[in-house]
């Protein structure tokens, strides 16, 4: 069984459109156009297609198969190529349910219109995904309702003594699908390997994927915690793996932004190497419109050429301790900042068709009186004012923290210096304690000038209460950046 590498996904991080956008926020058919350019021209191996939060297109696959039949019939969807659905969660977003309902219910029509082109019995999709994972009821309430209530009742009639329901309208398949936990808080994380545990143990699996968030983290409790959390993660993920011998792999929710994970074309070496037990990287909109196509293809064929390998070392009782100190910190610097990230978020590019997510605070949080936007919006209003979050909360760290934290978090000093440039030190902003802080790192970094005179515009129309060219300047500090947050 291939397990995927490089996953497109639709997070609306870009600031340019792709060439096929019919507008501004992608939506509808401009993302079946999306997932046939990600599989055919960037080699990505597989889409995730977001059914939660927006109109979702349910005939996906038949419109794939139909509008590229020659591609499809060389990169068959379930077996070369792959299109992984992430669902909505009933539990955090009641408005939602029931559209989990519907698109369990399409992925039997989705086998059908694949077998009348193929006659090949391959399911183009069997995976979803479930977001906002805090337990494994929410993984078994899916996996058992697709069992029992979608493909079970084939075995029945609708009138005692009639014909059986799959006479009646065709058999249902796949017979099973798998479901993938998203998990995205820091408790959740630390114990995911329980979660997956338990949910595994009544089952005969050869694999299992496990799907850790990295923007949400980011913006509940900082880059740095962001980082580690993962990371140890990664490593109890690896010792269960080992414990039930059950092939476990993990995929990780990378962007552009180092605040979001810094994965780039120019980043992937350095990315892999601070996760390389992670075995399918996401490739967000900016990572794939906000550069060169060839220079993006041939990222991500090195992405999906890079082999994967043990996780590091992890001092998890050292570095739980440091991650609650800097994590407390951090609440206390957005908490400063929240009514000026909201000001500054009403202007941010939406670049999809999507609705505001509510469950997790990830997903639209409230913070004291405040409620912040999502971790794009939050981080593209953050670097528009020339403050990147990625440097809230580093006042928490003495000297041996961050010696410490070096070797722990292996890109750290990197992924700051791609954040301080475009750090605009004039900012009356930015907490005192952070300018002290950069000022003690001494890090040697380049400032983008271009990025700070626009910055430097926007921090004087917020102080004048001057907001009706804000879009277009917190894109063009995006261009800069070559990502909006």
């Amino acid at each position: 069984m291939k397990i995927p590498r490089c996953m497109s996904t639709q997070h609306p991080d870009n600031v340019h459109l792709p060439f096929f956008a019919e507008s501004p926020d992608l939506g509808g058919e401009d993302e079946i156009q999306e997932a046939y350019y990600a599989y055919s021209h960037l080699k990505c191996d597989e889409q995730m297609w977001d059914a939660e939060g927006k109109e979702v297109d349910g005939f996906v696959v038949k419109k794939l198969l139909t509008k590229f039949p020659d591609f499809f019939s060389d990169n068959r969807l379930g077996k070369d190529v792959f299109l992984t659905i992430r669902v909505p969660n009933p539990k955090e977003e009641k408005a939602e349910a029931k559209v989990l309902i519907e698109t369990l219910e399409s992925i039997p029509r989705s086998f059908d219109a694949a077998n009348m082109y193929f006659k090949d019995d391959i399911a183009p999709i069997f995976e979803v995904i479930l977001p906002m994972t805090t337990s494994e009821q929410g993984l078994d309430r899916i996996y058992n309702y697709y069992n029992k209530f979608v493909v079970g009742k084939q075995f029945y009639p609708t009138i005692d003594g009639d014909i059986l329901i799959s006479d009646w309208v065709g058999e249902f398949k796949p017979h099973n699908i798998n479901v993938i936990p998203l998990v995205e808080d820091k408790q959740h994380m630390l114990f995911s390997h329980l979660l997956l545990k338990s949910y595994l143990s009544d089952k005969d699996f050869e694999y299992q994927r496990i799907f850790f968030a990295r923007s949400d983290p980011a913006l509940n409790y900082g880059l740095l915690s962001a980082v580690i959390v993962n990371k140890i993660a990664h490593q109890r993920i690896h010792q269960l793996e080992e414990e039930i011998s059950v092939d476990l792999y993990p995929i990780i929710g990378v962007g552009s932004a180092p605040f979001r994970g810094n994965l780039r074309p120019d980043t992937v070496e350095r990315v892999i190497k601070e996760y390389p037990s992670v075995q399918t990287f996401t490739v967000q909109s900016a990572f794939k419109y906000d550069y060169p196509p060839n220079v993006v293809s041939k990222a991500i064929n090195q992405l999906c050429e890079t082999p994967r390998s043990r996780p590091h070392y992890m001092e998890e009782e050292r570095c739980i301790e440091i991650v609650e100190r800097y994590s407390e910190e951090y609440g206390k610097h957005v908490m400063k900042l929240a009514p000026f990230i909201n000001k500054v978020a009403k202007y941010v590019p939406k670049r999809r068709k999507r609705k505001l997510h509510i469950g997790l605070f990830g997903y639209g949080r409230t913070m004291g009186n405040h409620r912040l936007p999502r971790a794009i919006g939050f981080t593209a209003s953050l670097c528009s004012m020339g403050l990147p979050p990625a440097l809230l909360g580093l006042n928490a760290l003495t000297q041996k923290d961050y010696d410490f934290i070096l070797t722990q978090y292996i890109n750290f000093e990197e992924d700051l210096r791609d954040a301080l440039k475009y750090f605009n030190p004039e900012n009356p902003f930015t907490p005192k304690s952070i300018s002290k802080k950069v000022k003690e790192l001494a890090l040697d970094y380049e400032m983008d000038e271009k990025h700070k005179n626009v910055t430097d515009y926007i921090i004087n129309s917020l102080r004048a209460n001057k907001t009706e060219d804000l879009s277009v300047k917190i894109l063009m500090a995006a261009n800069q950046r070559r990502y909006l947050g």
